[in-house]
């Protein structure tokens, strides 16, 4: 059983509240939950509306497979253009 995690640092340009804030990041965690079927869920700097840190994690026998959903998670968050990546991480465990 492996175990993939990604932390993605995102910086959202567009959000002027954290109402605004809310509204982008529901809308992507949604896409990816739908699209991957993973676990989604913002970490920190909840009361900062230009700043959201996401974990991704996913659940499966293959460390190869789980790197590469993280990947593409990877991928179709950074051509969201509500949002901008700043930095991200993967581990397998």
């Amino acid at each position: 059983m492996t175990i993939g995690f990604c932390l993605l640092e995102l910086y959202l340009p567009e959000s002027g509240s954290l109402k605004g804030k809310r509204s982008i990041l529901e809308g992507l965690t949604k896409r990816v939950r739908n699209k991957f079927n993973i676990s989604i869920s913002e970490l920190s700097d909840n009361d900062l509306w230009q700043k959201a840190v996401l974990g991704v994690a996913i659940v499966c026998n293959d460390s190869r497979h789980a790197n590469q959903v993280l990947s593409k998670v990877v991928d179709l968050v950074q051509k969201d253009h509500r949002v901008h990546l700043v930095d991200y991480s993967l581990e397998m465990i």
